[in-house]
């Protein structure tokens, strides 16, 4: 895993937070910025899903390997369906789910780094 990627995608997901965190606090709506960090974010998971899978046959153990490719593709899935529950809902509590995807998408990639630290 390459840690300066992981790091980016952190700090994304942190800015992310806060452009929600912000619109749910000025009860506004999605916005251009949201999906454009949010769009950041999800060209850097395909490029973690590219080299996670290309390196992961360093990991030995096969249950935690699988876990290790269940979370690399599971990531990608979270940010696409928040950003259109958010289009769809047109209440404050939208971006209340775009944070929420801010979160478990940082989990997500804290996960995979942990893994993949504890295994190589």
């Amino acid at each position: 895993m390459l840690l300066p990627l992981t790091v980016a995608i952190l700090v994304a997901c942190a800015v992310l937070l806060l452009l929600a965190g912000h619109r749910l606090w000025r009860d506004r709506l999605i916005d251009d910025p949201i999906i454009v960090v949010s769009a950041v974010i999800e060209l850097a998971l395909l490029v973690q899903l590219v080299i996670g899978l290309a390196q992961s046959g360093a990991i030995q153990d096969g249950a935690e390997r699988a876990t290790y490719i269940a979370y690399l593709f599971t990531v990608l899935v979270v940010l696409p369906v928040t950003v259109f529950i958010a289009i769809k809902e047109r209440s404050r509590w939208a971006m209340g789910v775009v944070l929420g995807g801010a979160v478990v998408v940082a989990i997500l990639v804290a996960r995979i780094l942990q893994i993949w630290q504890l295994n190589v």
